[in-house]
């Protein structure tokens, strides 16, 4: 009996229309364009406007764009995984609510959260179930609205965040195409470089935890791109070895879109030439769970059926990993 394999057969991605600059940025908080270009790499990010506004929508609006690219009925889907750490409230799940919204009436739907490394996460959950055989049509999508938990007082987080959706249909194939390895890893001692102090069951709501401002993302940089800048680097690697993989086979690496420096760190690693990484963290900034599946939407014509490309992402928790997968499609 042939193998299944679970491969990605249509992606869409869907960003909201307002630019917030680095230019407009300044006004807000004493940062700058040069500082913030030096640092991370980002020019602009999109800001989700709008009263009543949250997760879901930029979710709806992504996979109605992949429902519709891609030819799939709603009722035809099976499985609907969204990783989020910005949910429409804390139950029920955003998924819910998205399935709601796009009409999918015949799956069952959940969150996952783990942050910048969500997507990865939530791709090897619907993997595994399209290889079982029970199901044939999985949507995953990686979407926040980071401007909802992001300070704009404090000038070290919030020229890094913005909002973003992208969906990705996951569909079972005979052929060698698809997902074909990952290594996850998670450190939940890093939990107190990368969170969110209040809002939990640790630390409920109220007046003083607002007052002081604790359901915003706290972050101690420093600490963080120390582990990413490593672990995002290694993991990506290790896959590479695991597979006898060499920076000569390897069509594209998409990593997490969080710090230009991070990125290009991990692409040296792998002995890559800038041309096959994928990067779009100047217009974007980083968008926690919709950065790699926004990359590859952004990058799809590129792609050809058959390209071996590597996925790597680092987040809070701390969580980190990559993902090889043959693409298996050619542009349409």
């Amino acid at each position: 009996m042939e193998k299944i394999h679970a491969a990605i057969t249509g992606i869409h991605a869907w960003v909201p229309d307002y630019r917030l600059t680095n230019h407009e940025l300044s006004k807000m908080v004493d940062t700058s364009d040069e500082w913030i270009m030096q640092r991370v790499g980002i020019k602009e990010r999109h800001i989700l406007k709008g009263e009543g506004l949250g997760t879901s929508d930029l979710g709806e609006m992504a996979v109605r764009g992949l429902l519709e690219k891609t030819g799939t009925s709603p009722l035809d889907i099976d499985l609907l995984i969204c990783a989020t750490i910005t949910p429409d409230m804390a139950f029920p799940a955003t998924a819910n609510i998205i399935s709601d919204k796009v009409g999918i009436k015949n799956a069952w739907s959940f969150d996952l959260g783990a942050a910048c490394s969500g997507f990865l996460f939530a791709l090897q959950t619907a993997t595994t179930y399209i290889e079982s055989g029970k199901y044939k049509k999985a949507i995953v999508v990686g979407a926040d609205k980071m401007s909802s938990i992001t300070d704009y007082t404090d000038r070290t987080t919030c020229p890094l965040f913005g909002d973003a959706a992208g969906a990705v249909l996951v569909e079972p194939v005979n052929e060698d195409f698809g997902v074909m390895d990952h290594i996850f890893h998670v450190d939940g001692s890093g939990r107190k470089f990368l969170h969110i102090k209040a809002g939990g069951s640790v630390k409920p709501a109220s007046h003083e935890t607002v007052d002081a401002k604790e359901h915003y993302v706290y972050q101690e940089g420093q600490s963080v791109f120390k582990f990413a800048v490593v672990n995002m680097a290694d993991v990506a690697v290790e896959i590479m070895e695991r597979n006898n993989l060499k920076a000569e086979d390897i069509a594209w690496l998409v990593p997490h879109q969080a710090n230009l420096r991070i990125i290009d760190a991990t692409g040296r690693r792998m002995g890559l030439p800038p041309e096959k990484i994928m990067i779009n963290i100047e217009n974007y900034g980083n968008t926690t769970a919709a950065t790699i599946p926004l990359c590859i939407w952004e990058y799809e014509k590129k792609l050809k059926k058959g390209d071996k490309i590597i996925l790597a992402a680092f987040g809070g928790g701390f969580t980190w990993g990559s993902m090889y997968l043959k693409w298996a499609y050619d542009p349409k």
